[in-house]
Parts: C-alpha cells; sequence; structure tokens
C-alpha cells in the first residue's frame, strides 16, 4: 500500500511540476502546439534559401566584388596597414557579443544542395567573397533558429543577429591571423530586396552576415554589415 501511494504522490507531483512549466513557459513554448506553424518552421528550417542561387545573391554584393580595382590587375587589392593578432583557432568565425564561435566553410559551389550540405557544417563563406585584407566584400550566410529550438548541427549560429549595434566586433581567424571587424548597420529586408549601402565605405574591406528573419522563417533576410579594423 505504501508503494501505491507513494507512486500516486509522485505521478501527482510529476503532473504538477509540468503544468507549472507550461504555463510559466508559455509564451516561449506554445508554437510547439501549433501543428501548422510547426510544420511550416519545419519546412523553412530545413530548407531556408530555396533559391540561393549566384545570381540571386546579387543584391546582397558590391558591383564587381570579386574582380581587381583596376582593369589589367592580376591580383585583388590589398588594403594598407591590416591589423592583426596571431591565433591557433582555424577558419572560424567569432562574435564576441552573441557568444558564437563557428566554423567558416568555404564553399565551391553556388547549387541549393551544395549549400544546405554546407550550412549543416558551420556558416558559409559565399564563393565569390574576397578574403581579410582585400578591397571588396566578404558575405557569409548562417542559419537562424527560432527560440527553444534545440541546438542541433549550426542551426543556431545566427540566431540572434538582431542584437548586434555599431560598434560590436566581429573576428574572422584564418590562416592563424585574427582579423577584427565593427559593426557598421544592420538591416531588415524582404527576400531578393536589395540592400542599402548608405555610410559604407565600399573602398574598404567590408563584411556582411546574412540569414533568414525572423528566425526559422523565409520571409525575409537580416543583414549586418561591418568594416575591417586597419589600425
Amino acid at each position: 500500500m505504501e508503494n501505491k501511494n507513494a507512486k500516486k504522490i509522485l505521478k501527482v507531483a510529476v503532473v504538477i511540476y509540468l503544468a507549472s512549466f507550461l504555463i510559466i513557459n508559455w509564451s516561449d513554448i506554445s508554437w510547439i502546439f501549433n501543428y501548422k506553424m510547426v510544420s511550416t518552421m519545419v519546412s523553412d528550417f530545413f530548407d531556408p534559401y530555396p533559391t540561393i542561387s549566384a545570381s540571386s545573391m546579387d543584391q546582397y554584393f558590391y558591383p564587381n566584388h570579386s574582380l581587381p580595382a583596376q582593369v589589367g590587375q592580376e591580383t585583388p587589392v590589398v588594403v594598407k596597414e591590416v591589423k592583426t593578432t596571431y591565433t591557433d583557432k582555424q577558419n572560424t568565425l567569432e562574435i564576441p557579443k552573441l557568444g558564437v564561435s563557428v566554423p567558416m566553410i568555404f564553399s565551391t559551389n553556388t547549387s541549393t544542395e551544395s549549400l544546405a550540405k554546407d550550412l549543416d557544417l558551420g556558416v558559409i563563406y559565399y564563393p565569390g567573397s574576397v578574403y581579410p585584407g582585400q578591397i571588396g566584400q566578404i558575405v557569409i550566410l548562417g542559419h537562424s533558429a527560432p527560440i527553444g529550438w534545440p541546438k542541433m548541427k549550426i542551426a543556431w549560429a545566427f540566431s540572434e543577429l538582431e542584437k548586434l549595434a555599431p560598434g560590436d566586433p566581429i573576428y574572422i581567424n584564418l590562416n592563424n591571423k585574427q582579423y577584427k571587424y565593427e559593426v557598421k548597420q544592420k538591416t531588415i529586408v524582404k527576400r531578393g530586396a536589395d540592400v542599402s549601402r548608405d555610410g559604407l565605405d565600399t573602398s574598404k574591406n567590408v563584411l556582411t552576415l546574412i540569414s533568414c528573419w525572423p528566425p526559422g522563417k523565409n520571409y525575409q533576410r537580416i543583414t549586418v554589415e561591418a568594416e575591417l579594423v586597419v589600425e
């Protein structure tokens, strides 16, 4: 009898705990019980960039982003007096304010299938981007996931880009060198819309981070643009 009573008390305690948890955290987890919302979210999450081809990315790049500054030059122009520090981290992107430190995957193919596979491994250093220290633009793509989404693969990398503000640092670690960037602007645009270049110096090395917005949805894009710190 004592064992049965103990089991009943334990069951009641568990039910009360679960009910309390649901009530307290309802605003954060209510979406889990919305079948249509979850199915749409899953579809958008696993196929967040259904039209992410070379042509669809044009609006995120500066004109001639991967070409030398002057006709006839064989190599890209390098920014003078670039400030770097030594690091043993390889091919990583760091955003200290967000607690992000993730692998950078140098994609060689712009097909949707190839990019989707690379996004499972880290953030994508998009083909055609210049390297840190070269005049031009670096475009990096990353997944964003909604609040409460399991931290699977690298799904969470860009979930909190909206928290970045002008002056916040971003670091690229490459070839034992750490390059520091400072955020200049943040923009939310409709998918496929042009991104404003106001206030940015396109003659410098500029880093553009791109993800879906809101997190887990495919309605819009959030872009964060930062400039290389050279001194």
